[in-house]
């Protein structure tokens, strides 16, 4: 999946990233969201054009606060920071993008959570990048936060190598439409 994400052209990319975004915002309502948090692409892997979604939500909806993680890689872990149009960005040493100087968020206060992914099944389980950071990130938001994945790609049959550590997906916004708990692609 990341080889054939990455043979994508670049048109290709933005144009699926910007169905992606479209679907996001007829489908998800943002009423009652106090703090998203989005993930920056991974530009070298393919990644989908998250930007696009975090500054339709700076325009249309400047009541939510935004949050992106910042990876600790001493703990493993993910912390939620605050970012707006003119937060400084630096890049990691896995050339990922990271506000420089902010606000650290509480995971608790966080109500959606748009997750990156390689692949996903019918019955929300992602594939990432092995590491294990979004599961143990999604398991210190509250039960009721809404993770949602974000994929150029319709789901795989199955995901073999599901284990406890793994966090299901409460849906997943693909170019073409939504999967949620229910099997069935929901045409948007």
């Amino acid at each position: 999946m990341l080889k054939r994400r990455q043979s994508l052209l670049p048109t290709e990319l933005h144009s699926s990233s910007q169905k992606i975004a479209d679907v996001f915002f007829r489908s998800i309502d943002l009423d009652g969201v106090y703090v998203l948090h989005c993930f920056l692409p991974i530009e070298r892997l393919g990644e989908i054009d998250s930007s696009i979604i975090i500054g339709r939500v700076w325009n249309e909806h400047p009541n939510v606060r935004t949050v992106v993680p910042r990876t600790n890689f001493q703990t493993g872990d993910l912390e939620s920071i605050s970012i707006t149009p003119d937060t400084e960005l630096a890049r990691n040493h896995w050339d990922v993008a990271e506000p420089v100087d902010s606000a650290v968020i509480d995971s608790e206060l966080i109500d959606i959570v748009l997750v990156p992914l390689l692949a996903f099944d019918r019955l929300g389980h992602r594939v990432g990048y092995g590491k294990g950071f979004y599961d143990r990130f999604l398991k210190t938001c509250r039960p009721d936060c809404a993770k949602v994945g974000l994929s150029l790609f319709p789901p795989i049959d199955e995901i073999e190598d599901v284990n406890d550590g793994d966090v299901v997906l409460d849906s997943i916004v693909t170019p073409d439409g939504i999967y949620g708990t229910e099997p069935e692609l929901i045409h948007i």
